[in-house]
């Protein structure tokens, strides 16, 4: 069968949903580094993390040899409400480009929460309740992560504590109202509730916030509520691993139709989208199975991978998490306020970094008018309104269906598409107005990021 006579959905049936998860960590010959203590600068141990994180969660963070992680029967059956999600076929925008490309999406957005996201917080939520816990603490930035994990707490009855970057609270408060449907209690960050956001407001009055703002205070609120812990929605090993289902799908959906993608491309603010989505395929590249040309999307307005410094620093701006060696701006980098507020963090994944160190993926940074222009072209195309942060990988996947137009090369690119757009209004209509702007940082704005970075020779 050839790509063109294939469906134009390619779904999975509930019986070939995988099992169990993919740890990538474990084909990988150069690890990545691990956690430090911020103070004695030595590789956490379990006990070191067990006030802030879940027991089960911190086996899984530390894990860099199991392969194959079964998938609790209780998460595998929430998954089947919304799994598996399909591959799409993007015959309709390749027609409009008229390249000799094949586009395939992965599409993340067919469930309430409108993203990815759901496929960690369902399973960091089921370890919390499992534990015997109240509830979980956690940051937000363009509400993604929020939502989903208020909807996994509302499942098992847990206390859900949300830190909103606060230009995301202010533009999409529809998504904000989700969160608190489902339970949350959402607070705009930085706030006045807790030290570090005092502290952070008195050094930067009228900030409009950041992921590392808002993971500060989620941390100091989980460290002095008895009962709680901090879950985090990306950047973290354990939910690169959750992530992986994305990519064992889409594995699973090409192998069944004989598809061979030469270029995997996703969206980077923390990792977990494109970390899910290589995942298995990056396996086979480790193992030397199989070639992929992986290409990690950042916005241009907060470049980790392509401008970012690979070194130690903290992986929030308020100091009182763990250090991770990563493609960093700096923790106390304040991005712009760009509409992409998922993609708005000062770091990288560990796994994303070490793997994009040692030469094994590619990265690009777009500007956001680029980006909107062609979630427009896709949402006019295939039908479905796209997430900012989804965008800046359609954005690449557009870019390289055109140079195949100049070649005349027959490339298959799949994409992840991470969630739907219909919350993020507000920067379509600015768009459509002409009144959104191009943001792009200095060496000089860099720099000051970079100063704050730990001068650590590990």
């Amino acid at each position: 069968m050839s790509i063109n006579d294939m469906p134009y959905k390619i779904y999975l049936e509930e019986n070939e949903l995988p099992t169990s998860w993919y740890n990538v960590r474990a084909d990988m010959k150069n690890k990545p580094a691990p956690l430090i203590h911020p103070g004695t600068l030595e590789p956490l141990k379990f006990e070191d993390m067990q006030p802030i994180f879940c027991d089960e969660l911190i086996k899984q963070e530390l894990d860099d040899n199991t392969r194959e992680i079964k998938i609790p029967d209780e998460v595998l059956n929430f998954y089947k409400m919304y799994r598996p999600s399909p591959l799409t076929h993007a015959v309709f925008l390749e027609r409009a480009l008229n390249t000799p490309a094949h586009i395939f999406y992965k599409f993340e957005g067919n469930n309430t929460s409108g993203s990815h996201k759901l496929n960690s917080a369902i399973a960091q939520a089921y370890y919390a309740k499992k534990q015997g816990l109240k509830g979980v603490t956690t940051e937000t930035g363009a509400g993604q992560w929020g939502t989903a994990l208020a909807m996994a707490c509302a499942f098992f009855g847990l206390d859900c504590k949300v830190f909103m970057v606060k230009v995301s609270y202010e533009q999409k408060p529809f998504r904000r109202e989700v969160m608190r449907t489902y339970g949350a209690d959402v607070t705009p960050s930085p706030s006045m509730n807790t030290e570090i956001g005092k502290k952070i407001n008195a050094e930067h009055p009228g900030t409009t916030g950041s992921l590392g703002c808002a993971i500060s205070e989620a941390v100091e609120v989980a460290l002095k509520s008895e009962g709680y812990r901090y879950v985090l929605g990306s950047v973290l090993n354990q939910v690169l691993l959750h992530q992986s289902v994305i990519g064992l799908e889409t594995s699973a959906a090409c192998k069944k139709y004989n598809i061979k993608p030469d270029v995997i491309i996703g969206c980077a603010g923390g990792g977990s989208n494109l970390g899910g989505l290589i995942a298995p395929f990056m396996g086979e590249k480790l193992r030397g199975e199989a070639d992929y040309k992986f290409i990690a999307v950042e916005p241009a307005s907060c470049p980790s991978f392509t401008r970012g410094k690979f070194a130690y620093d903290f992986c929030d701006t308020g100091k009182v998490c763990p250090m991770a060696k990563m493609y960093t701006l700096g923790h106390d980098f304040i991005p712009s306020a760009n509409h992409a507020g998922g993609l708005r963090y000062h770091g990288m994944s560990s796994v994303l970094s070490q793997l994009y160190h040692d030469g094994l993926m590619e990265a690009r940074s777009v500007e956001q008018t680029k980006v909107f222009e062609a979630a427009e072209q896709f949402a006019r195309t295939e039908g479905i309104l796209p997430a900012p942060e989804s965008s800046h990988a359609i954005r690449v996947a557009i870019d390289e269906a055109l140079k195949c137009k100049e070649t005349g090369e027959e490339k298959t690119i799949i994409l992840g598409l991470t969630g739907t757009g219909y919350f993020d209004m507000t920067a379509y209509e600015q768009f459509n107005n002409g009144t959104m702007s191009d943001y792009i940082p200095t060496d000089s704005d860099l720099a000051k990021g970079f100063a704050t970075i730990p001068n650590i020779n590990k």
